[in-house]
């Protein structure tokens, strides 16, 4: 008996083992563990591509932006301007390791920037280095950029990640294995990538501006709006991005917070200007202009979770409210058909010379609220004459498109996303866009430091592109992001970026609670 009863405390003691090590880690977040909804990724290069919410927990650029959108330290801990020969000068932190162990030095920086810089790399951030004349590296930890003329937005183009040189010299920069398992400076690094499922993070205990509290942040891909949602109602995700129809299913529930954010982005109809349509169909786009109805628009797919776009820098110091708005005028959009020759048939559409006008609206696979957005404009388009479409290819085909319910808009320097969207030949024009007026405007506003100057020549630019556009604005959308009440340190105040980029810019001071 004496043995039956120590064999049945040790079992007893055994199963509460178990019990408490369940306990412990069961719960999906008592590893102190964040699960966030993301779209999905097929590379990790913050050198050639925009946008990817991660780039900020593996990358380091020299500065960074704060919670007001300012420009801070990073890597660099100061840095001087000299005026006279236009040269910016970094210093830089000392004791910074790559991930790999390997020190982070000032030839990383040059190497990175020369390699945007490179046309033959096709990096659409090329447009922000352009005025760079000459890069040196001083010493280890200090480097200047000699730039031709004074670009007011450097500093913020100098958020940029810095890349390691020495996993990246003589490698392809956009094809390189490297962007499958990126190596950075950043508080965070990556542990697996399983395609296609989960990028899974784990704090960098060695990060020069000190460890983050979250141990690990897995990036779990739901490429799908409604799944996202689900995942988030059924405790799968602790943070997420969803549609503004979905968020408002959490505004009341319990265990749960919305945070509706300002965003500076916003969605238009991009006229492809490669498209021969165009060349002779251009004179019609101030038509399509006023027949869109954007606040209707707003309302229905948005729940006025934004507002009504005619510029894209609405959200800016440098917004110009005296531009034309095109606001919704159905009757002034047809007296313009009439005005080109344009003739409607008994089919309710419009000809000119016998060819039907109208054209093919292009959407993103997976992307709700745009395709939502482009099925109203499409709609309205058509109630007035003009035979618009929605498709979702599977693969963009930027030059031959006809149109593109685009994306666009930066919380930054006015300089981001104007000059490298509307420039001609910039890195980020997708719509083959050209005008003189726009470009000299662009041009003269970068080079002055005098918001006098800038102001007026972001005046007269929101008048030129208003003139003769290169998108039929539609709205902004704000970013409605849903997080369990447990994940405290969100900055809700803080304007967020295109595709509702920038939650992430303070993620070391976040914590999970128990």
């Amino acid at each position: 008996m004496g043995n039956i009863r120590k064999m049945f405390v040790i079992v007893l003691v055994l199963v509460m083992l178990i019990s408490l090590a369940a306990c412990a880690g069961g719960g999906k977040n008592n590893d102190n563990t964040l699960v966030y909804g993301s779209g999905d990724y097929t590379r990790i290069n913050p050198a050639m591509d925009e946008h990817g919410e991660i780039n900020i927990l593996i990358f380091n650029g020299l500065t960074a932006h704060d919670g007001d959108n300012q420009v801070v330290p990073a890597l660099a801990k100061s840095w001087k301007f000299d005026d006279a020969t236009c040269t910016y000068t970094f210093y830089l932190e000392e004791n910074v390791k790559w991930h790999d162990g390997k020190d982070f030095t000032a030839e990383d920086v040059k190497f990175t920037i020369e390699a945007i810089m490179d046309p033959e790399n096709g990096s659409e951030n090329a447009p922000n280095y352009e005025d760079v004349e000459e890069i040196t590296v001083v010493d280890e930890h200090t480097i200047t950029f000699k730039l031709a003329s004074p670009n007011v937005a450097f500093l913020d183009y100098m958020t940029m990640a810095v890349l390691p040189k020495h996993l990246l010299e003589g490698e392809d920069m956009q094809t390189s294995d490297f962007f499958r398992s990126p190596v950075g400076t950043g508080p965070y690094k990556l542990e697996s990538w399983d395609e296609g499922q989960a990028i899974t993070l784990v704090k960098n205990a060695d990060y020069f501006k000190g460890a983050a509290n979250i141990d690990k942040i897995i990036f779990k891909i739901v490429a799908d709006d409604n799944a996202k949602a689900m995942q988030m109602q059924t405790g799968e995700l602790d943070l997420a991005l969803l549609t503004p129809k979905d968020s408002e299913k959490f505004e009341s529930k319990s265990g749960y917070t919305v945070y509706n954010m300002k965003t500076s982005d916003y969605r238009g109809i991009l006229f492809n200007f490669w498209n021969e349509y165009w060349t002779a169909n251009k004179d019609i786009i101030p038509a399509i202009c006023f027949a869109l109805d954007r606040q209707a628009i707003l309302d229905a797919v948005v729940l006025g979770h934004g507002e009504v776009a005619y510029s894209p820098l609405q959200r800016n110091k440098y917004n110009n409210e005296n531009v034309e708005k095109y606001s919704y005028d159905p009757t002034k959009a047809e007296q313009i058909l009439v005005a080109a020759g344009c003739e409607k048939g008994q089919d309710g559409f419009y000809y000119r010379k016998g060819e039907k006008i109208g054209f093919v609206l292009t959407v993103g696979a997976g992307d709700q609220v745009r395709l939502e957005i482009a099925q109203a404009a499409a709609q309205q388009l058509r109630t007035i004459g003009i035979d618009c479409t929605v498709e979702v290819p599977a693969q963009v085909d930027w030059g031959g498109q006809m149109a593109y319910l685009i994306g666009w808009g930066s919380p930054f320097d006015a300089d981001d996303h104007t000059y490298k969207v509307f420039g001609t030949d910039k890195g980020a024009n997708y719509s083959g866009y050209s005008n003189a007026l726009v470009d000299q405007y662009l041009t003269e506003a970068r080079k002055s430091a005098d918001e006098a100057v800038r102001a007026e020549n972001y005046d007269k630019f929101q008048e030129a592109l208003a003139n003769d556009p290169a998108y039929a604005f539609i709205c902004y959308v704000d970013a409605d992001y849903v997080a369990k009440t447990n994940v405290k340190g969100i900055s809700p105040d803080t304007v967020m970026g295109h595709h509702g980029v920038g939650i992430f810019w303070n993620v070391t001071e976040w914590t999970i609670s128990e």
